[in-house]
């Protein structure tokens, strides 16, 4: 009993989720009291070391066969802790950031909700997890932010299009996961009827 909770909850992959999360307020530190270049630099590398640790997780539970039910759910709130520790950081010196950050809560706690109305009723709409688009989405969003963090001095309305551009991203995704939703209303709908 002991082993399978030490792998369940304490495996490599679920320790390197638990890294990305902790780096989340050291992050939010060092970019905040940024007073000079290196500063956000310093915050660059946190995030850095976060990315590597994202990279590796999901390679190492596959190659070693310790992929988990509960790192299936660590590694998705760990990238969307992330995201939006990004984006809230960015509004303090990008107003535009806002309107990303307020879409994330929006899109993810809508997402969110249908997930556990379905839940109760006993259905898993999204069977494999992640679909392609939200996994694009989610590619344009984070490297749209790294060229953001990594660089600076970017002009304001380079951050404006990356900021249009994930925001059309997620707009899409989003779409695409409420017709997914819409289709399991449906069928839940039929079910009830049988019975």
């Amino acid at each position: 009993m002991k082993k399978d909770i030490l792998r369940e909850y304490f495996s490599i992959p679920n320790l390197l989720g638990y890294l990305r999360i902790a780096l989340i307020p050291l992050y939010l530190y060092i970019y905040l009291n940024a007073r000079e270049l290196r500063d956000y630099y310093y915050a660059a590398g946190v995030m850095a070391l976060s990315f590597l640790s994202d990279l590796f997780d999901g390679k190492i539970a596959r190659r070693f066969n310790m992929v988990t039910e509960f790192g299936k759910f660590l590694d998705p709130v760990a990238d969307k802790l992330t995201q939006a520790a990004l984006a809230v950081s960015f509004a303090f010196r990008f107003p535009i950031m806002r309107l990303l950050f307020a879409a994330l809560v929006i899109k993810d706690g809508i997402l969110l909700i249908l997930g556990i109305y379905f839940f109760r009723h006993g259905m898993k709409v999204l069977k494999n997890g992640a679909q392609m688009h939200g996994k694009v989405c989610t590619f344009v969003m984070d490297i749209s932010m790294l060229l953001i963090l990594f660089m600076p001095g970017t002009a304001y309305g380079v951050v404006i299009a990356l900021t249009a551009l994930s925001l059309l991203f997620m707009g899409y995704s989003f779409y695409r996961y409420l017709m997914e939703y819409a289709g399991a209303f449906e069928e839940l709908k039929k079910k009830k009827k049988e019975i």
